[in-house]
């Protein structure tokens, strides 16, 4: 009897097998601008991110650099046999496939791939309308946008959809609910949904009076009903009537919320994922049917981005820079706490302003007031540089500040701490301030760099990101 082979040579990781290009296309051929690997493979082939069979696996991923059209080709070395008792190997091509992670066309031949795009060439412009042009560090971008409910963009976003459980943790596909096994999608509502697509441009290698688009990211918005108001003021007396329901939804109140986001790997650290999203941003602030824009479940690296980008827009508005913590207050021994913030009052007319969401105005909001601190007292990423001996102003202004901070935590975490012993709530909640004391030091030394990027400064050292975090080798002090 033949001995069973040791099915771990067999395995491979599915992160490093899978390769995702781009080329581009040309009269001469392809031209290949980037390769990278995804940072998530789990939700495609199982949380252990292997497959079973195979050796030397690699499963490229081609895109056309400019319409996104793609092509998975498999290869290897050995594929196994196997015997009695073993499973067989896992059908790449069918998991891809049956998923729904890719358009039928990404599976056509090698052959039709790269003659299509030799026909194609530069003729080519993104779907949708060209939304704004921005200026890079390396060239000129563009940012397009287009409704789910257009078919170019929707089969553009059948062709990307597999981008967002390779970047984003946990990320779904637009209409498929992340809880259910099954692929099939409900894309009722694509009027709903907006894409904005972000390329740089460049002059055509056939044709150099034209330019050519090369993918850069993209981003996706979904907009809710926002019941603020009534949509239509009630009749005299009392025979108001509901509307029918036959409402066109553009001319409704609605909240917007990003739900995607991804830049492609070769184009990070350039700014542009913080030029993306202050661009939708706007758009949305001007957008007179959106009462507030807000992020679904971001992941840490977004949040930090989406930070330094609303600091940076909310200290444009005179009402929100002139708020400051007011120096004269005795916070008291008992009772209720007694307004801490100069221009209090204002603060609620300046998030409806903002169109921010009233958690991540309240941070941001937090992060300012801290930024105001006396150097004595403000926490800092710098832990050798040296500081003044604090004043008793400078401890009270501190100590408002933390106040602050606390009072928002304690509501948050609210029914958790209200289960605690007092002795054991306090240090809980001192717990989770140090933490957030420490985040918003290291997110007001990226706005700082930011702010200088921005300016055209440099450090001299190296050349400043707008999301770069702060090297784990310095230490916080708070």
């Amino acid at each position: 009897m033949a001995a069973l082979p040791d099915l771990a040579d067999w395995l491979v990781d599915s992160n490093d097998a899978l390769s995702v290009s781009l080329v581009s296309p040309s009269k001469s051929g392809l031209q290949l601008v980037d390769t990278f690997h995804p940072k998530f493979t789990y939700p495609i082939f199982g949380d252990d991110e292997r497959i079973f069979g195979y050796k030397d696996l690699k499963i490229s991923l081609r895109y056309r650099a400019n319409d996104m059209r793609p092509h998975v080709d498999v290869t290897y070395s050995k594929k196994l046999i196997p015997p009695a008792g073993v499973e067989e190997p896992t059908k790449i091509r069918t998991v891809l496939r049956q998923g729904g992670h890719l358009p039928r066309v990404a599976f056509l031949e090698n052959s039709d791939f790269e003659s299509s795009a030799q026909q194609l060439g530069d003729k080519w412009s993104p779907p949708g309308r060209l939304h704004e042009r921005i200026d890079g560090s390396d060239g000129q971008y563009e940012i397009w946008r287009g409704s789910l409910a257009d078919e170019a963009v929707m089969e553009l976003n059948r062709r990307l959809q597999i981008l967002i459980p390779l970047f984003i943790e946990g990320g779904s596909y637009i209409g498929q609910s992340p809880e259910s096994d099954s692929s099939n999608q409900d894309l009722s509502d694509a009027d709903r949904w907006t894409l904005f697509s972000l390329y740089r441009t460049q002059k055509s290698m056939d044709e150099p009076n034209k330019k050519s688009y090369v993918f850069v990211g993209y981003s996706t918005v979904y907009r809710f009903f926002h019941f603020g108001r009534s949509l239509t003021p009630p009749r005299e007396g009392d025979d108001w009537e509901l509307p029918e329901g036959n409402l066109d939804l553009a001319t409704l109140p609605c909240r917007s919320r990003l739900s995607q986001f991804v830049i492609l790997p070769p184009f990070q650290g350039k700014g542009l994922g913080a030029k993306l999203y202050k661009s939708i941003f706007r758009h949305y602030h001007e957008h007179k049917q959106t009462y507030e824009f807000t992020v679904e479940n971001p992941n840490e690296e977004f949040d930090d981005l989406r930070d330094v980008c609303d600091l940076t827009y909310l200290k444009t508005i005179s009402e929100f820079s002139e708020l400051k913590l007011d120096s004269s207050v005795v916070i008291p021994r008992k009772g209720p706490v007694p307004k801490l913030i100069l221009g209090e009052e204002k603060l609620q007319n300046i998030r409806q302003k903002a169109k921010i969401a009233p958690r991540q105005f309240s941070r941001v909001l937090e992060m300012y007031l801290m930024s105001q601190l006396p150097t004595s007292v403000r926490s800092t990423m710098a832990m050798d540089d040296p500081r003044p001996t604090p004043t008793k102003e400078d401890k009270n202004l501190e100590k408002l500040w933390q106040l602050i901070v606390k009072k928002r935590l304690y509501r948050h975490n609210k029914e958790a701490l209200a289960q605690m012993e007092p002795a054991e709530r306090i240090d809980k909640l001192h717990e989770a301030f140090t933490g957030v004391e420490l985040e918003y030091a290291r997110l007001l030394a990226a706005h700082e760099r930011f702010v200088r990027h921005s300016r055209g400064e440099s450090n001299g050292k190296r050349k400043l990101d707008d999301t770069e975090p702060e090297s784990s080798s310095k230490k916080a002090r708070a």
